[in-house]
């Protein structure tokens, strides 16, 4: 048995460890194996090593969250054991591709380690969830990896650009330069995954092909591993047009964030309609990610969990 000692510095006690010690409690339950004691102002672990350490990173997140807030609450944390527990459930070994920055591209939540695994069951995946959750980079990522393994001819990335109401002329500049600014988010997560000159290449020679969705319509896409960005600011008559454009041999993952609809106020979303229609197909992947996924600053997780409570608050 290993043992380790926490020290509380400039903790309210009755707020940090609850009535009775509950909130401590509340820990030990958790790791069974082990015995948490709390005495004073300290902390008492023992157990093996693998757990202490997921116990001292759940106690260090607490002390963080008191200091923020000035208070831990049961449901606090219930939901740091609840976090800690799908970190567990992620799959260390399950890496897509070696980035061209010399660092390894591989799931890091639970549910973005679920969107891999509904894409390889799945010809036809919608990945939902708000900004940050990765579901867009994983998802180029995944197409990259395809390429790469052969098992498709080309990557097919498409987007609704809205804001021109899909009527990009009035833009100046040739067909990329209208769409690049929709388009950013893409050209990094594949600067990311794809060493520049064979970007090029590959761009050139139309393995990797951006295009608006408007001019996906008339085509059949075979052999393709195929992502619409955005789908939310699609409509139903788009959408539709977009799945039915599926060939042999073609993979299609559809992302978007149904909180961010730049549609027109009448306007159905086509991505909202489609979920509703397809969710029982079967062959058809259906993931939702969270603010529990968000991988960018941490603030993003709260200004996310705040903007979902004032739309409760509104509804």
């Amino acid at each position: 048995m290993v043992e380790k000692v926490i020290t509380l510095e400039n903790v309210s006690l009755l707020d940090f460890l609850g009535v009775e010690n509950k909130n401590i409690n509340e820990v030990a339950s958790a790791f069974p194996k082990s015995k948490i004691v709390s005495r004073g102002n300290e902390i008492r672990i023992q157990g093996t090593t693998t757990e202490i350490l997921q116990i001292n990173d759940i106690l260090n997140s607490l002390i963080d969250h008191y200091h923020k807030y000035g208070k831990v609450t049961e449901e606090n944390v219930q939901n740091y054991l609840a976090s800690e527990a799908e970190v567990k459930l992620i799959d260390e070994d399950e890496v897509l591709i070696y980035g061209t920055k010399g660092f390894i591209i591989k799931p890091k939540t639970l549910n973005q380690q679920k969107l891999v695994y509904a894409v390889r069951e799945n010809d036809l995946v919608f990945a939902i969830g708000p900004a940050g959750t990765g579901k867009t980079y994983i998802s180029v990522a995944l197409a990259v990896k395809a390429l790469k393994n052969k098992q498709v001819k080309k990557i097919i990335i498409t987007r609704p650009a809205v804001e021109a109401g899909e009527t990009l002329g009035f833009l100046p500049g040739d067909l990329k330069e209208k769409l690049d600014p929709y388009l950013r988010p893409i050209y990094d997560a594949l600067f990311d995954m794809v060493p520049s000159e064979k970007l090029k290449y590959y761009m050139e020679n139309n393995v990797i092909e951006i295009a608006p969705l408007a001019y996906m319509r008339g085509r059949t896409l075979n052999n393709a591993f195929i992502l619409l960005d955005e789908a939310q600011n699609t409509t139903p008559m788009q959408i539709k047009m977009f799945l039915t454009r599926m060939g042999p041999n073609s993979k299609v993952i559809i992302t978007g964030d149904t909180s961010q609809i730049d549609l027109p106020k009448r306007q159905k979303s086509g991505l909202i309609e489609s979920i509703g229609i397809l969710k029982d197909v079967e062959g058809i992947g259906i993931i939702e990610l969270s603010g529990k996924d968000v991988v960018r600053h941490k603030l993003v997780k709260e200004i996310i969990s705040a903007y979902d409570k004032f739309d409760k608050s509104q509804q």
